[in-house]
C-alpha cells in the first residue's frame, strides 16, 4: 500500500481525532483534579501561605484550570467531536482566544516569576533576597493579569464570522492579516514559546546552583528545607516546560513556512503532528500537581496531612446528642 493513498491519509486523520478525544479528555480530568488539590494544599498550610514562590504556584493552579476549560475543552469539542461552539456564537468566537491567550500568558508569567523568585530566595546577596516577598508577588500577578487583558483585546476585534471560500460555510477566523502575522511570529514563537522557556531554564539553572550551596550557609533549617522543596518542584517544571512547548512551537512554525494545500499527505502528516504536540503542550497545564508529588517527598507528606485533616473534619460521624431528660436520682447512702 502506498503511503500517499487515501486510506493512509484517512488513518492519520482518524488517529489525530482519537488522540484529541481520549488524551484531551484525560488531560482535562486529571488537570482539574490536580489543580484543585494544589489549591487546597497551598491555601491550607501556613508554610505556603506566606511564601511568594508558593503564591505564584497557587495563582498558576487557578489559571491552569481556566486554561483547560477555555483551551483544551473547546479544542476537544471542535477537533475531536466536530462540535464548534464558535460558529453558533459570535461572542464565543471573539472571546475564546481572548481567554486562551490570557490564561497562557498568566500561567507562563507565574512560572517565570516562581523560577526567578527561587533564584532570589536562594541567593547569597541579601539585597536580592529582599525582592523575595509576598507583596511584590501580588503586584507582579496583578501586572500579569492586566497585560494579559490588554494583549487579548485585538482578538476580540479581529476574530469574526466569515464565509469560507472553499466550503461556503460560516467560519470563525482572524480577519486582519497584520494580527495574523503577529499571532504567528510573535505570540506563538516568542510570548508562548521561546521567552518562557529561556527565562525558566536560565533562572532554574541558577537556582539549582544556589541550592547546592545552601547546606554550607547559615540558614534556618525550616527555611532551608522549604527552599529545597520549592526549588526542586519549580526546577523540574522548568525542564518540563521545555518538553511541552518546544515541539508544538516547531510544528506551528513549520505550518507557517511549508505550503501543503496541494499535498493531502503532507497536510495530514502536519495535522497529526499538530494534534500530538498540542496535546503534549496542554500537559503543562495538567501535570504540575503530579510533578510535585513525584519529585517532592515533603509535598506527598503535606498532601496526606491535608487530606487526612479534611477527612477528619468532614468524614467523621457526628456526635450523638441525647435530648432525653434523665430522671433525677438521690443518693440515699
Amino acid at each position: 500500500m502506498s503511503s500517499s493513498s487515501p486510506s493512509f491519509i484517512s488513518i492519520l486523520s482518524n488517529v489525530s481525532q482519537q488522540v484529541i478525544i481520549y488524551l484531551g479528555t484525560f488531560l482535562i480530568i486529571i488537570g482539574i483534579i490536580g489543580g484543585i488539590l494544589n489549591i487546597i494544599i497551598f491555601l491550607s498550610l501556613r508554610t505556603f501561605r506566606g511564601n511568594s514562590c508558593a503564591f505564584y504556584l497557587l495563582i498558576m493552579s487557578f489559571v491552569n484550570i481556566g486554561q483547560l476549560f477555555s483551551g483544551q475543552l473547546s479544542r476537544t469539542m471542535i477537533s475531536g467531536y466536530y462540535i464548534d461552539w464558535t460558529l453558533n456564537s459570535l461572542f464565543y468566537c471573539k472571546f475564546r482566544w481572548f481567554f486562551i491567550q490570557g490564561f497562557t500568558i498568566i500561567s507562563f508569567s507565574c512560572m517565570c516569576f516562581a523560577t526567578i523568585d527561587q533564584y532570589l530566595s536562594t541567593s547569597y546577596n541579601r539585597r536580592y533576597q529582599q525582592w523575595n516577598n509576598i507583596k511584590l508577588a501580588c503586584y507582579l500577578c496583578i501586572i500579569a493579569f492586566i497585560c494579559a487583558i490588554i494583549h487579548g483585546i485585538p482578538s476580540t476585534i479581529y476574530y469574526n464570522h466569515t464565509i469560507s471560500l472553499t466550503t461556503n460555510k460560516t467560519i470563525c477566523t482572524i480577519t486582519n492579516n497584520i494580527y495574523q502575522k503577529y499571532r504567528t511570529y510573535v505570540y506563538f514563537t516568542v510570548i508562548a514559546g521561546a521567552l518562557p522557556v529561556f527565562i525558566s531554564v536560565l533562572f532554574g539553572s541558577l537556582s539549582y546552583r544556589n541550592v547546592q550551596q545552601l547546606s554550607y550557609r547559615q540558614v534556618p533549617i525550616i527555611r532551608r528545607e522549604l527552599d529545597k522543596q520549592l526549588t526542586r518542584m519549580v526546577l523540574v517544571q522548568d525542564v518540563y516546560i521545555f518538553i511541552a512547548i518546544v515541539p508544538y512551537t516547531i510544528v506551528l512554525i513549520t505550518e507557517t513556512f511549508v505550503n501543503v494545500q496541494n499535498n493531502p499527505l503532507g497536510n495530514a502528516q502536519l495535522q497529526f503532528a499538530e494534534s500530538l504536540t498540542a496535546t503534549i503542550y496542554y500537559t503543562f497545564f495538567s501535570f504540575p500537581f503530579y510533578i510535585y508529588i513525584i519529585v517532592s517527598k515533603r509535598f506527598r507528606q503535606q498532601l496526606i496531612y491535608v487530606l487526612s485533616r479534611i477527612y477528619n473534619h468532614f468524614g467523621r460521624p457526628l456526635p450523638i446528642v441525647n435530648n432525653q431528660i434523665a430522671p433525677e436520682t438521690t443518693n440515699i447512702n
